[in-house]
């Protein structure tokens, strides 16, 4: 008997909450200061033309992590603003004059965009100029590459860990942790309780701190083959290589998922959950219930957008 294959979910971690994407929607769920649950949600909004590209390989990836630049953006900014809300204080907020919710949102998603594509530039770029002055010491094309490479790694890991000693991103972290947990419940077919996603693990295959780590690895290999001896080429093919290397490592990590189960290849997926030891924490059980509600919360939305659009389809 063939096992039925279960739709793929995905999530992210947001402050005191966790975001959860289904085939029609995307849930966060968060628990406030004053104990209560809250519901946010973005319904997808078909588009022919991204559905199109994300069936082409390679061209998916930029396009996927696009996409959850601008969502993420929009459930973060949930988080923080309903979070510290006083019950008393949202009818003034209410009567506050604000602008649209679509304009709102869209600049949020905007803002997004950007702040991740300068984040990357500035990734790719200052490990540049750092490897081009220890060329003295290290000239050849394959120093210089590993040697970037190197920089680019000790910048990822450090800025992950200093970061995480807040206490806001330590309290993200464990909810990135439930929500990995939630997954991995769920996908080894498990009831979605506390005592049960508890026992499950914080690290999952398909993360996007695995993807980060990829970026580098792949960018390394990548970059190998074309030439860098002079500054401004070098500065110029990163640059220009910056979608290809985000395609392919998406690839990667995609691979790598299939790959999980498979004796000996299932360890080309371990540097991405070494990594995901310093971006996840374990949870605490309220937490873990804050994802569990997320999690049923986007199952319960998605299937009724399932069958009001199986409806459409026969009227």
């Amino acid at each position: 008997m063939t096992k039925e294959k279960k739709p793929v979910y995905g999530g992210q971690a947001v402050l005191e909450g966790v975001m959860f994407a289904g085939r029609h929607t995307y849930v966060t769920a968060i628990r406030r200061n004053d104990d209560s649950i809250e519901y946010f949600e973005l319904k997808k909004k078909p588009a022919p033309v991204l559905a199109k590209l994300k069936k082409i390989p390679f061209v998916r990836g930029f396009i996927a992590i696009i996409e959850a630049s601008m969502n993420g953006t929009q459930h973060l900014n949930f988080s923080a603003e309903r979070f510290g809300v006083n019950p008393g204080e949202e009818q003034a907020e209410a009567e506050e004059e604000k602008p649209s919710k679509f304009t709102f949102f869209f600049s949020l998603a905007i803002i997004g965009v950007l702040s991740f594509l300068f984040g990357k530039f500035v990734f790719t770029l200052v490990p540049v100029f750092l490897a081009e002055a220890f060329r003295f010491i290290v000239p050849g094309h394959l120093g210089q590459n590993l040697l970037e490479g190197l920089f680019k790694f000790i910048f990822l890991l450090s800025y992950i860990y200093f970061v995480s000693l807040t206490p806001a991103i330590k309290r993200v972290f464990m909810y990135h942790g439930a929500e990995h947990k939630v997954i991995n419940t769920y996908e080894a077919g498990d009831e979605l309780t506390v005592e049960n996603v508890k026992r499950h693990s914080r690290l999952h295959y398909r993360c996007g701190s695995s993807f980060i780590l990829f970026t580098v690895l792949v960018g390394m290999v990548i970059y190998y083959f074309v030439p860098s001896d002079v500054l401004w080429q070098r500065i110029l093919s990163r640059l220009a290589l910056i979608p290809v290397v985000l395609g392919v490592s998406f690839e990667v990590l995609q691979l790598t998922n299939k790959l999980r189960d498979v004796p000996v290849l299932r360890y080309l997926g371990y540097p991405g959950l070494w990594l995901q030891l310093l971006t996840t924490k374990e949870p605490d059980e309220k937490q873990i219930e804050v994802s569990i509600l997320s999690f049923n919360e986007m199952l319960k939305r998605d299937a009724s957008y399932e069958s009001e659009k199986q409806q459409n389809q026969i009227v």
